[in-house]
């Protein structure tokens, strides 16, 4: 899925989103969302979601999400990409997709975070 700029109001997440990155993974979906704030700070969301059966045999979506705020941006940029890297080195045939390419070969972590 190819990533998208938005100008809308979003009354459910608390600010306008700007940018959103849905990535599909097996059976879940994550959504990268960027946001602005009345003053036009950005706060980033990111959203698991992952559909379900429920007992009454109807599907919905378990839905996690998380707030980043742009104080927190480089520290969390920083651990992830620390995290990756520890991962790829013990295993790098987790950075495999079935077509053979890493997720992560346009750039590091930081350069994608710094665009947003």
């Amino acid at each position: 899925m190819d990533a998208f700029v938005l100008k809308r109001d979003d009354p459910e997440g608390g600010g306008e989103e700007v940018y959103s990155k849905p990535v599909r993974a097996g059976r879940r979906t994550y959504f990268f969302d960027v946001k602005a704030t009345r003053n036009d700070d950005y706060f980033l969301t990111i959203t698991e979601s992952r559909k379900k059966q429920g007992a009454d045999g109807n599907f919905f979506f378990d839905k996690h999400k998380i707030y980043l705020y742009k104080e927190d941006f480089a520290k969390f940029a920083e651990g992830l990409q620390e995290v990756v890297d520890f991962i790829k080195e013990r295993k790098p045939e987790f950075f495999i997709e079935h077509t053979g390419s890493s997720p992560f070969s346009i750039g590091s972590l930081d350069e994608e975070f710094d665009r947003l």
